[in-house]
């Protein structure tokens, strides 16, 4: 005989697993320190001066 499966656990089990991985996801593309961000934005201010500053009139 084979062993008796609680689906409601399985798809609990199921539930959990997609959650664990779509926090992953989140992390990677949206985790960012406080450091990080301030560096990119400081890099992004100059970027956008040194073109305002070759713009022809």
């Amino acid at each position: 005989m084979s062993k008796v499966t609680n689906l409601n656990q399985f798809r609990k089990q199921k539930a959990r697993a997609d959650k664990k991985a779509q926090a992953e996801t989140n992390t990677v593309k949206f985790g960012r320190t406080k450091a990080q961000k301030t560096l990119d934005k400081t890099r992004a201010d100059k970027a956008r001066r040194d073109l305002d500053g070759k713009e022809r009139e």
